[in-house]
């Protein structure tokens, strides 16, 4: 019996040891090869790319000269329509007010008095750059024709 306690003894021994020397080996290899690091997040180091911010029609027109007036502006989701400024009321922090314009339907106007314009808060505004500003009318002095004497 001594024989047999003393190899049970030996193999419980051997035993621990063994998952004894395991769990170092476990160890030892989760912190020296653990997963690499998480790479940064691209978004954390590289400064974040900002959503171009759409503007109000006081802010698209504040660049036109005279505040924009004579110039025509449309709402980004018209097609075919657009306003041609002829009055604008700007509050104090000169991005809020009030427009007045003529309805102009592909070029053409399609109203004769102008009418106060709706949504020009609304952050969808853009400048039509094709439409060409009504000329100033300066009266040249006109020739008279040449009369030659024979």
């Amino acid at each position: 019996m001594t024989t047999r306690s003393l190899s049970v003894s030996s193999i419980s021994n051997s035993w621990k040891q063994l998952s004894l020397n395991l769990i170092i080996i476990k160890r030892t290899l989760n912190t020296s090869t653990s997963a690499p690091a998480p790479a940064p997040n691209p978004t954390t180091t590289v400064s974040k790319i900002k959503k171009k911010k759409n503007k109000n029609l006081f802010e698209v027109a504040q660049f036109l000269p005279n505040w924009g007036i004579g110039y025509h502006m449309a709402k980004t989701h018209w097609s075919g329509v657009a306003y041609q400024i002829t009055k604008i009321n700007l509050y104090k922090d000169g991005k809020h007010g009030k427009a007045w314009g003529i309805v102009h339907k592909d070029g053409i106007p399609a109203a004769d008095s102008p009418k106060k314009i709706s949504g020009v808060h609304k952050r969808c505004w853009k400048y039509i750059p094709n439409s060409k500003k009504p000329e100033q009318i300066t009266s040249l002095p006109q020739s008279e024709p040449e009369v030659r004497a024979t």
